[in-house]
């Protein structure tokens, strides 16, 4: 049954920002809005606070179009493939939703053509050309080309981008702008073509907004990044924002002249909100326009400008009463592993990859949510994760509650027979006062941090309660009571299971499967965690939270040790992008394939003589990439050659105990302070020669175009380990001593880059513990 606001009660609409359904979320877009939403929606239903969270995909716009035409499928079929996709992500996860629903229902376009209407009734609207210069129009596809849909040459640094930006050089451009612009679709020229489109008068609303932004942002406790860009934007002077886009694929403009248009995916998506509510009820407007209902939105920085600028402009513009968001929560970005986690380039551990490691989703979940990105961004690493693991979570957390329920359910002359004991004196032991007295302090800063949606606080304090717990153990000596003051440890024991409980009832929003599994093992129901107020005061007495002769479940290990292997394991298997993944594993199944071959091919042939002996010399090591043994080095030094103008002469590290010496013909190609501290791939077993009067103990590779005008150096990822082996799957063997001149000529020519720019030979890609070797822009250059 829908829940709807109660007089008398605090209502509270949750939202996080609608992740876009053109691909699998990863780690970042979790973190970012869903997860930290669903553990502020847990932490008010434990309080008693009347309080939906509603969420969806968001379906419509260009990404949607450009990903059907990928898949050859049409854009509905694409969301309901990938609604389908996220739903399961984020149930494995454990995000619990009010509703989760979608912006392509009929809802959305009732909903959003009636707040169209009444702008447009209230004067808020206007029309005007878009600039010719940002308007390509296909003959060939009868449509205009959003900017997804136009590729061509960046006029700033000659390389391929898309009609918005240069991936490149970052430049922002405007489709016409591009030389040679080339539709996506069709692959013809399009030509500019004016046209006509609605737009959101934003300084006509520029004084409701301005008195809306001053009284919410402090209020609602906005971060300072958030209040930055929104006030940034009202500074800068407002400008007319275009809401509607020549696609196909969206909410249809109800108005003459504009019929072939849709609404812009940034006026239609935040409506989804209200539209999901609708959904959820039909009284939905009970939600969205009263005054005793307050508003929290979750989501990443780069949606801020939208839901402080954009969607309230919306709203105050229809002139009607609407519910405004009063707190704004919004994460800054989680890179993974020293780059950028990315849905377009495939790049981080996705929703769907979490879900095939052997790691438990809460431990997912809290190390999510103890690196939440709230005032700067942070990082994912393994390493971090498997720290985390092992020390907070196991040896931490884990230990305590372990501790304490094994032992009381050990038998009687050993524990107590899994039942609570009687503890008279409990508020007169000074060791138990003292520790209320801090569990006390550190609730009451849990609450605070929650409150004020500081989510990775309140996750740090709950983890100083379990803290505390060991060190009222260790202090307390309790094996030692048991046997020489009875009473005393009855205290203890009785104490440190209500902390327990405590524990399983605050973590509770971060790890819900995890309290599931402690409220199981103390004999409790989930229903049986609460913190309204009444809760949260008897929690200062942890010792009467379990009444005596209540009897514990089996206790049970909850968390486990990540072993150095695993972490290893998954950097190298979520390593580079998906593409790259892919790459790797195509290449190792070609090399099975191969090997299997050989083996067959080695079977059929006629048998030697039962007598015959192989010896060594007879079997021949084949000659390929194997035999150059390639590491990852690091430029340490580097100076121009003393008697050639076109020469680098290097000092690299390849994880020897010294560097070594490296002459390279780099000089007109890469300017020498671009040259230091490098990572280079380099070739070790070659054998030193003197060039121009110094000796060079290997050799860096690097990919050059087939005019030789151009030269990269090959790099490996930043998580490989300098003086590692680069190898290439299906290929692998020990290398020779010394590379021998004629083998290194039949295998330079199979070294090539690959079109996603992977290093490759005869495919298989340069890999290393980190990922794999690429190069900065140059596709199928040659490596030498």
């Amino acid at each position: 049954m829908a829940k709807l606001p109660c007089a008398g009660r605090r209502n509270i609409l949750v939202t996080s920002a609608l992740p876009y359904v053109n691909n699998v979320p990863h780690l970042g877009n979790i973190i970012g809005s869903v997860l930290s939403a669903d553990v502020f929606a847990r932490y008010g239903r434990l309080r008693g606070y009347n309080i939906i969270y509603m969420c969806g995909t968001d379906e419509y716009g260009t990404a949607t179009e450009t990903k059907a035409l990928e898949e050859k499928t049409s854009p509905k079929e694409i969301c309901d493939k990938y609604h389908d996709v996220h739903k399961k992500v984020y149930d494995w996860f454990d995000i619990r939703f009010d509703k989760f629903g979608r912006t392509s229902s009929p809802e959305q376009t009732v909903i959003c053509q009636s707040i169209f209407k009444k702008l447009l009734a209230q004067d808020r609207l206007y029309e005007d050309k878009i600039n010719q210069a940002c308007r390509l129009y296909c003959e060939s596809c009868q449509r205009f080309l959003a900017d997804r849909f136009v590729i061509g040459t960046c006029p700033k640094c000659g390389m391929t981008a898309r009609g918005d930006q240069c991936e490149k050089c970052t430049h922002v451009l405007n489709p016409g702008e591009l030389v040679e612009p080339k539709c996506k679709i069709c692959n013809s020229s399009p030509h500019l073509r004016e046209t006509t489109h609605l737009f959101l008068d934003l300084p006509k609303i520029k004084n409701e907004l301005v008195d809306y932004v001053e009284k919410t942002s402090i209020a609602g406790g906005w971060s300072s990044n958030s209040i930055t860009i929104t006030n940034a934007w009202i500074r800068d002077g407002l400008k007319g924002r275009c809401i509607t886009r020549d696609l196909k694929w969206g909410v249809p403009v109800p108005l003459p002249r504009f019929e072939d248009k849709v609404f812009y995916v940034w006026f239609d998506a935040p409506i989804g909100y209200i539209s999901i509510t609708a959904n959820y009820t039909p009284e939905w407007e009970q939600w969205w326009k009263s005054e005793d209902v307050e508003l929290f939105q979750f989501m990443g920085k780069d949606n801020v400008t939208f839901h402080t600028v954009i969607f309230p402009c919306t709203l105050l513009g229809t002139g009607e009463r609407w519910t405004m968001m009063k707190t704004l929560s919004a994460t800054e970005y989680l890179n993974y592993e020293g780059a950028k986690f990315s849905k377009s380039a495939g790049i981080g551990v996705f929703g769907n990859d979490a879900q095939d490691t052997n790691v438990p989703v809460e431990v997912w979940r809290y190390y999510l949510l103890s690196i939440r990105p709230e005032a700067a961004d942070t990082f994912f690493s393994w390493a971090d994760l498997q720290a985390k693991q092992n020390n907070e979570l196991l040896k931490n957390l884990g230990n305590f509650v372990h501790r304490c329920l094994s032992f009381l359910a050990k038998p009687e002359g050993q524990g107590y027979g899994s039942k609570i004991p009687d503890a008279p004196g409990a508020e007169e032991h000074a060791l138990t006062v003292k520790l209320a007295e801090e569990v006390s302090e550190l609730l009451q800063q849990y609450v605070d941090s929650m409150e004020k949606t500081k989510l990775k606080n309140g996750l740090k304090v709950a983890m100083s309660i379990s803290s505390l717990g060991n060190s009222y153990l260790q202090e307390s000596e309790f094996w030692r009571l048991y046997k020489e003051d009875r009473p005393s440890c009855n205290i203890v024991v009785r104490t440190a299971i209500g902390l327990v409980k405590i524990l399983a009832t605050i973590l509770e929003p971060f790890m819900p499967s995890f309290s599931k599994k402690v409220a199981s093992q103390l004999g409790l129901d989930l229903s049986d965690l609460s913190l309204i107020d009444a809760d949260v005061e008897a929690f200062r007495t942890p010792w009467v939270l379990l009444r005596d002769g209540h009897v514990i479940g089996q206790p049970d290990t909850i968390f486990f040790e990540m072993s150095d292997e695993e972490v290893q394991a998954y950097r190298k298997r979520f390593a580079g992008s998906q593409a790259e993944r892919a790459c790797s594993e195509e290449a190792a199944k070609k090399a099975d394939v191969k090997a299997k071959a050989d083996i067959k091919t080695k079977a059929d042939a006629k048998p030697k003589k039962k007598n015959a002996t192989v010896n060594a010399a007879d079997v021949k090591t084949p000659v390929d990439i194997r035999l150059a043994d390639i590491r990852v080095g690091r430029i340490v030094k580097v100076a121009k050659h003393p008697n050639a103008d076109s020469l680098y002469v290097e000092e690299i590290d390849v994880g020897e105990d010294t560097p070594r010496t490296v002459v390279s013909g780099l000089v007109k190609f890469i300017p020498l302070e671009e040259m230091e501290n490098r990572r280079v791939c380099v070739i070790c077993n070659l054998k030193p020669a003197k060039m121009r009067g110094v000796l060079s103990q290997a050799m860096v590779l690097a990919a050059s175009n087939k005019e030789e005008t151009k030269v990269e150096l090959v790099e490996p990822p930043e998580g490989a380990v300098i003086g590692e082996r680069v190898t290439c799957p299906g290929y692998e063997g020990d290398a020779d001593a010394v590379l021998k001149p004629k083998d290194w000529a039949v295998v330079q020519p199979d070294l090539q880059t690959s079109s996603e720019l992977i290093a490759v030979y005869k495919g298989a890609p340069f890999s290393t513990t980190g990922g794999v070797c690429k190069v900065a822009s140059l596709a199928s250059g040659s490596i030498k």
